[in-house]
C-alpha cells in the first residue's frame, strides 16, 4: 500500500470534503514534498541509528515508522518544528538531534504543576523528559521546552513561528473528561494553528477507532475516531490535506480488557495473553496531515 497515496473521496465524510476542495492546490504541494533531501534524510537516518536511543526504543520503530511518517509530513532539517506532549522523549530522540544543527525544536510538554487528569503520570514523563534532556546535552542543548496546559499555558511557541507542528498520540487525550473534554482539545487545535506559519503543517497520528458511530465520548479506551479529529482540528482552522494508512493495523480489534493499553509497548495485562498482544502489535493509528490556510479566508 502506498502510504502516501490520498484516500478515495467516497471515504471521506461528506463534510470534510470542502475542506480538501479548499486545500487542493496544497495537495500537489505536499505530494511534491514527500521526498527527503539529501541533507534532511541524512540527519534523520543518523538520529535513528543514534547510539543514544535504546535498543527498546528502537524496536518500536517498526510500528512507529519514524522516518516514513517525518517524510509524509515534509519534514525538513532546517525547519522549525514543534512536538507537542512528547511524553518521555521517543520521537525527540530523533528531532532534536535531525534539528539541531540547521533547524529548531520546540517540545511542548506537561505542566509540572497540573491541577487536573492524571497528574502523577504527567509528573513522571516530564521528569523522564527532563533527564534525559539534562543528561546528554551534546544532543539536546538547543531544545526548546515550553509547556501545553489547557486553559492556563497554550504559548508553545512565538507565533507564527514554527514550518511543521508534530503531535503523537496525544489526541485521544484532550477529549478525556479529565483533561478538559472537548473544550480543552478546541483551544489546543487552536494554539497549534497560531504557532504555526501561514501554509505551515500540522501532522498528528493516534490511536484509531474504527466507527465513530460506537465510539466512546470520553476515550477511556485510548481510541478515537478519524472523523471526530478531523472535525476538532478543521474547526480549528486547519484544511485536512492528506491522510495515510502507513500505521494502520489490521490486527488491531480495537475491543481489548484493559483498552489500547493492552497492546505493546505497555502490555497492561502483564504475563496474561502476552504473546497473543505481542502477535498483534501496537495499535491501529491514524496519520492526518492538516495545512493551515496560506491566506485567510474569506468572510
Amino acid at each position: 500500500m502506498n502510504a502516501f497515496k490520498i484516500r478515495p473521496w467516497s471515504k471521506i465524510p461528506m463534510r470534510f470534503a470542502f475542506s480538501l476542495v479548499l486545500s487542493a492546490t496544497a495537495q500537489v504541494a505536499a505530494g511534491a514534498g514527500n521526498d527527503l533531501d539529501a541533507t534532511t534524510e541524512s540527519a534523520i537516518d543518523t538520529a535513528i541509528n543514534g547510539e543514544h536511543r535504546s535498543s527498546s526504543n528502537k524496536a518500536r520503530d517498526q510500528y512507529r515508522k519514524p522516518k516514513e511518517t517525518l517524510t509524509f509530513f515534509g519534514f525538513r532539517s532546517d525547519m522549525t518544528v514543534v512536538e507537542a506532549w512528547p511524553g518521555t522523549g521517543w520521537y525527540t530522540e530523533i528531532l532534536a538531534p535531525a534539528l539541531r544543527k540547521n533547524g529548531k525544536l520546540y517540545a511542548a510538554h506537561y505542566s509540572a504543576n497540573p491541577s487536573y487528569g492524571y497528574n502523577g503520570v504527567q509528573r513522571r514523563f516530564l521528569g523522564t523528559f527532563l533527564q534525559k534532556a539534562g543528561h546528554s546535552p551534546a544532543i539536546y542543548d538547543q531544545l526548546k521546552i515550553t509547556t501545553l496546559y489547557y486553559p492556563y499555558d497554550l504559548n508553545i511557541a512565538p507565533k507564527s513561528s514554527a514550518d511543521l507542528l508534530l503531535t503523537f498520540r496525544n489526541a485521544h487525550n484532550w477529549v478525556v473528561p479529565g483533561y478538559g473534554g472537548d473544550a480543552a482539545a478546541k483551544a489546543t487545535f487552536r494554539a497549534m494553528f497560531d504557532v504555526l506559519k501561514p501554509g505551515g503543517i500540522l501532522g498528528l497520528v493516534d490511536h484509531r477507532w474504527p466507527d465513530p458511530k460506537t465510539e466512546d465520548p470520553a476515550a477511556a479506551n485510548g481510541y478515537i475516531s478519524e472523523d471526530r479529529v478531523i472535525e476538532l482540528v478543521t474547526e480549528a482552522g486547519f484544511n485536512l490535506v492528506e491522510r495515510s494508512d502507513m500505521h494502520h493495523n489490521s490486527k488491531d480489534s480495537h475491543n481489548h480488557p484493559r483498552g489500547v493499553w493492552t497492546l505493546p509497548p505497555s502490555l497492561a495485562m502483564g504475563d496474561v495473553d502476552r504473546d497473543k498482544y505481542i502477535t498483534i502489535g501496537e495499535s491501529d493509528r491514524m496519520t492526518l496531515k492538516f495545512r493551515k490556510p496560506a491566506k485567510p479566508m474569506p468572510e
